[in-house]
């Protein structure tokens, strides 16, 4: 993430930790949360993303995501969220948001050579429980982020089937719920 970048959304959380709302971040048109939400938490998130070499309909092998799982940090570094299958968030105050993705694209290319990253998405809640902050959460966008491609192809094979792998990753995460 170009340091630019990282001191957006460092400032987002900082503001946020503070109790002003984080303002929206800049994405593309197609990942941006509906008009009457509000950003109303920002976190960073650390973590893997879960592939399992499976052979398809076509008998050929390829790396299939399964899951996520991932810490989510405050600006101050504290483990906030936890983040996994689903898609679902978990933060320490109990309560939980699952999701769907309902946009997605490529993340920007980097100029420098680093792991591929997976890609920018915009998600829609799709349940919830317990009471607290993800309660009340509509839409989730995940940007900003690094590495988390699945393993190359050729490394999924018939000796490979079943194998899980993890691939380490990192995003901004931002949680939006209607404007009060």
């Amino acid at each position: 993430m170009n340091r630019q970048i990282q001191a957006v959304v460092v400032m987002g959380m900082l503001m946020a930790a503070q109790g002003q709302a984080p303002v929206r971040p800049e994405v593309p048109d197609t990942l941006k949360a509906p008009a009457g939400e509000e950003v109303v938490l920002a976190a960073h998130a650390t973590g893997t993303q879960i592939y399992v070499c499976q052979q398809g309909a076509d008998q050929k092998y390829a790396w299939v995501f399964k899951a996520p799982e991932a810490e989510l940090t405050d600006a101050t570094g504290k483990k906030i969220i936890h983040h996994f299958a689903g898609p679902t968030w978990k933060h320490i105050d109990g309560s939980e948001v699952k999701a769907k993705v309902v946009a997605k694209q490529d993340a920007p290319k980097v100029e420098t050579p680093k792991p591929q990253a997976i890609p920018w998405l915009l998600l829609s809640a799709t349940g919830h429980s317990g009471e607290g902050i993800l309660s009340r959460v509509t839409s989730i966008q995940r940007i900003h982020t690094e590495g988390g491609a699945a393993p190359e192809a050729k490394s999924c094979d018939g000796s490979a089937s079943g194998k899980e792998v993890g691939v380490v990753y990192a995003a901004d995460y931002y949680f939006y719920a209607p404007v009060r």
